[in-house]
């Protein structure tokens, strides 16, 4: 556990950089938030708009 806390402490403290690694993961984490919210907006507004077009299906005319 030490070992861990020190290792963690050590890439805390790292100032050389963000590595290429490091990179294609802060990249990865930003397209799968992104893919997770707008996908789920997407799907709000599908369920949205047949709840509309069907109220106003069933509605009648005076």
């Amino acid at each position: 556990m030490n070992n861990l806390l020190k290792n963690i402490k050590e890439f805390m403290n790292d100032e050389e950089g963000l590595t290429v690694v490091e990179y294609v993961i802060g990249a990865a984490m930003l397209v799968f938030g992104l893919t997770s919210i707008f996908g789920n907006i997407g799907t709000v507004l599908g369920d949205k708009l047949s709840d509309i077009v069907d109220a106003i299906s069933t509605t009648e005319a005076p």
